[in-house]
């Protein structure tokens, strides 16, 4: 029995690869952008974006109370569900990122931008595409730029491969931290046996 299968909790193990990472930010058609408040509560939004040179690309108004946050604190995340992925071979299950945001209104990014993020809504339909782009430029209108920095990935296809005892060990990640140490730690402190499977 593998180790996925006798320890249900141990998840760390089902990261994706770099290359279904790329797939899945390509193919998912939203995101979730969270912030932290003033006051310390996290908060997060639906976002369509775009996924380019190695950054997530988020637009909305300059009013909101987001891009007030991000100017104060670029600390956000971004969550990614494979649900929202339009290839049926693309990859299930999650992708977060610990990510630095910047406030972007230059015009050299609202042109590739808002044009990226319309093709993306409407890759058949370039009226529509067009629409979308002169809906989108309006006078109020910023680009958050997020820079990954950290990642937490779940591939929810090793998980069931894992589960019907065909996932290799080539395929299976290292345990992390939260499973190879916090697990253990709170096991012992709820008085159950450490090592347990």
């Amino acid at each position: 029995m593998s180790e996925g299968m006798r320890d249900h909790e141990v998840v760390s193990v089902y990261p994706y690869s770099e290359e279904q990472l790329e797939r899945l930010l390509n193919d998912a058609g939203e995101c979730v952008l969270m912030w932290g408040t003033r006051d310390g509560w996290p908060v997060g939004v639906y976002h369509s974006f775009v996924w380019r040179h190695g950054k997530f690309w988020i637009t909305c108004a300059a009013h909101r109370h987001r891009v007030a946050a991000i100017r104060r604190d670029g600390r956000v995340a971004v969550a990614v569900s494979g649900v929202s992925a339009r290839g049926e071979d693309s990859p299930r299950g999650s992708a977060t990122a610990k990510c630095r945001a910047v406030v972007r209104e230059d015009r050299e990014t609202k042109e590739w931008f808002y044009r990226a993020l319309a093709h993306k809504a409407n890759p058949d339909d370039k009226a529509a595409e067009d629409d979308f782009v002169e809906r989108l430029d309006s006078p109020l209108r910023i680009i958050i730029e997020a820079t990954p920095e950290q990642w937490i990935t779940f591939d929810s296809g090793k998980s069931a491969k894992d589960v019907a005892g065909t996932l290799t060990d080539k395929e299976r990640g290292p345990r992390l931290g939260s499973d190879a140490v916090r697990m253990r730690a709170e096991r012992e402190r709820r008085g159950l046996d450490p090592d347990a499977r």
